[in-house]
């Protein structure tokens, strides 16, 4: 029998249950039921007597003779009750349902093993619907002293597959198929990292024979996961560096000097000009760069990125920024035209409000190359944008662009249709942890703006409950008498936006009863509101005209008001951690000291307090991730689109992260030894690797 063959080969899988596997849990082939690894073992090991037993919930195995089976009237039908004995003593094992049944199938004075939870009663123990075999039957089985637990759904479990059916299929598959079973990894690295053969791992992540046997399985098939993910990244990343060419950024010219010397604002930091150096190495080094931006919000990775397209520039290629909104577009925008406004570079914005006519000239100056740089959202991925010599294109924020649509960007190099793609920066503000940065991003080269500009300072960030909110108010009119500005931000959740509206629209009353009019004026900002009149509003915030913003989260991205220097968050309780880390970002933009209050109802979960916790004590972007990474899992993090990417059977990037650095080394170790897998004694590992890149759908999402 063949692992790819329909699981309707596996004895006693009809294709009703067959059709049930593939909705209820995807599983269509006789390879896909191996890999559904149990979440859980009933541990079996242990056979207790009669008289060791004791009066607790845990459950119990016994070898013994049933002695004598009785019928029991009862209110409504009858009872089965048997007399189960050993050498020890004597209990009862009772029947509720399938009586007539049960009582026919069952054998006097012939040893079985019966298994399951204890009921007492007057001092006597007794035990309800017990699984039992007998002891020939228990021997003559692939031996379980730890019993695995599988998923399962309502659906499966009514059907009829319970999780003894489906522990039967899975037997029944080892006694058809155990030689069937492809050893992926040679000989000498099994020995060198002394695994378990992978016959051996999966008969005992399945019916494992002791604990330690468990552990053994468990690590080879987490490592042989982790592994092939970073086979795939890393050789995705040395096919990069060594055979796809890139545009070269030779010279440092006149735009970038002009602009470093005479138009800098500040001074940059060490960590800006150390991945200055890092990008610029890439650029000049012929082959094409694909680096990953790091930084948190206000450390500016903008300036990094302007002054790698003045590189660009300087060498005759033309440069694009992408943002996944239309607001955080035109804050690039905004910010840039300030930034160059003494020099010649022509720059312009495209998103979905451009009017027709500018577009038109937009389209023919990237056309004849003379518009130098195009910022903008999703617009600039429409066929009719097409340049004349796109040199890099920097993705702010990437992780809300899908793979297809970055696809498209790298088509846009050239109007002669060369082959030779731009150079690629992508930016986040979300801090990505190690862990999860090694497995999605594995194949980028990654740079970390790890420093604030020089004078910034830390925010304060305290947590208040709602009963502290009159000392907050307090705060705040000192705050707006030494001239400052704050924000107010309400949770958006989306199911419930007429609540939601609510709560600000509450707020917003309450707060103007405290901050009266003319003395104190307040924009309000929230997602139903004219993109015009949420432009106006922010317009009038950020020139001073209002001291505070009332707002939902839409703020989140795209303000950047230095004078504002409070940030508070109503129940806070309900809001992500990088969410608040985000919104947190929103102040501490000028040179005053900033705060950030989260008001928080009495009523918190633990992961809510964890996360109260956690943003009180750092403002480390990292360390914030690695908690938001324990406390939601690696899908979320990423958001929707990269959720499939991680989509593993059995490791946890989070928990096996030191399997995950032990595989990632190992991966290294043999592409730069055999870059290819081309050498006999890898050919167990290529063929296992080309398999994978056929059947799993991780390998096309990664970015």
């Amino acid at each position: 029998m063949n692992l790819n063959h329909p699981v309707t080969y596996i004895k006693g899988i009809s294709v009703a249950r067959a059709e049930l596997l593939f909705t209820e849990l995807g599983i269509k082939t006789c390879n896909d039921l191996l890999h559904l690894f149990p979440f859980r073992y009933i541990d079996k090991t242990q056979f207790y007597t009669i008289n060791q037993l004791q009066q607790n919930s845990a459950e119990v195995q016994i070898v013994g003779k049933i002695t004598g089976v009785k019928t029991v009237k009862q209110k409504r039908g009858s009872r089965l009750v048997a007399t189960f004995s050993d050498a020890t003593g004597t209990m009862e094992l009772v029947w509720f349902k399938g009586v007539k049944w049960i009582k026919d199938s069952l054998k006097v004075n012939v040893p079985y093993v019966i298994y399951g939870k204890l009921n007492w009663y007057n001092g006597i123990p007794n035990m309800p619907h017990p699984e039992m075999e007998t002891v020939k039957e228990y021997k003559s089985k692939l031996q379980m002293a730890m019993q695995p637990v599988y998923p399962s759904t309502e659906k499966l479990s009514t059907k009829g597959i319970s999780n003894k059916v489906m522990r039967t299929m899975i037997q029944n598959l080892f006694q058809q198929a155990y030689n069937e079973i492809e050893e992926t990894f040679p000989a000498y690295f099994i020995e060198e990292h002394q695994f378990l053969g992978k016959k051996e791992s999966l008969l005992n992540i399945h019916f494992p024979k002791n604990q330690e046997l468990l552990a053994k399985a468990q690590y080879r098939l987490k490592f042989e996961e982790l592994f092939f993910i970073q086979l795939q990244l890393l050789q995705k990343k040395l096919i990069r560096k060594s055979k796809l060419k890139g545009f070269v950024f030779e010279q440092v010219g006149e735009e970038f000097t002009d602009f470093y010397n005479n138009h800098l604002p500040f001074d940059l930091t060490g960590a800006q000009k150390r991945v200055l150096k890092e990008i610029r190495k890439d650029v000049g080094s012929g082959a094409h760069m694909n680096r990953l931006l790091q930084g948190d919000v206000g450390s500016g990775k903008t300036i990094v990125a302007l002054l790698t397209m003045l590189l660009a520039i300087d060498n005759g290629y033309q440069a694009t920024i992408m943002a996944p909104t239309e607001i955080l577009a035109t804050q690039h925008y905004n910010g840039i035209i300030e930034l160059l406004e003494k020099t010649d570079i022509k720059v312009e914005l495209l998103t979905g409000s451009t009017k027709t006519k500018k577009r038109r000239e937009i389209h023919e100056s990237l056309l004849d190359g003379s518009l130098h740089i195009l910022i903008g959202t999703h617009a600039i991925l429409e066929e009719k944008v097409q340049f004349e010599n796109l040199g890099i294109a920097i993705i702010d924020e990437q992780h809300r662009f899908g793979v297809a649509q970055r696809r498209k960007l790298w088509e846009k190099s050239s109007s002669d249709g060369r082959a030779i793609p731009p150079h690629i920066l992508v930016m986040t503000a979300t801090p990505i942890p190690r862990t999860l940065a090694m497995s999605v991003y594995g194949d980028l080269d990654i740079s970390v703006i790890d420093e604030l500009p020089p004078g910034r300072k830390e925010i304060k960030t305290v947590h208040r409950y709602d009963s502290n909110r009159l000392g907050v108010f307090k705060f705040l009119k000192d705050e707006i008498a030494k001239g400052r500005q704050a924000y107010v931000v309400y949770p958006l959740i989306q199911e419930s936006e007429a609540m939601d509206y609510k709560d600000l629209m509450d707020g917003y009353e309450s707060i103007s009863r405290e901050f009266p009019s003319p003395k104190y004026q307040i924009s309000i900002v929230h997602g139903q509101m004219k993109p015009a009149d949420k432009d106006y509003e922010m317009e009038r915030f950020a020139k001073g005209d209002t001291q505070i913003m009332v707002a939902t989260t839409v703020i989140e991205v795209g303000v950047n008001v230095p004078n504002a220097s409070v940030m508070v968050i109503e129940s806070a309780e309900r809001f992500g951690l990088s969410q608040l880390h985000q919104l947190r970002g929103r102040v501490g933009r000028g040179a005053e000291q900033s705060y950030c209050i989260l008001l928080s109802s009495y009523k918190l979960s633990s992961d809510g307090k964890t996360r109260l916790q956690t943003m009180v004590e750092t403002t480390d972007g990292f360390k914030i991730a690695e908690v938001d990474l324990k406390l939601r899992g690696p899908g979320n993090i990423m958001g929707t689109q990269q959720s499939g990417v991680l989509n593993l059977k059995i490791a946890d990037v989070v928990k096996d992260s030191p399997i995950l650095h032990v595989a990632r080394k190992a991966a290294i170790n043999i592409l730069q030894e055999d870059p290819n897998l081309s050498e006999i004694k890898n050919s167990s590992l290529l063929k296992a690797y080309e398999k994978l890149r056929k059947t799993s759908g991780i390998w096309s999402n990664i970015s």
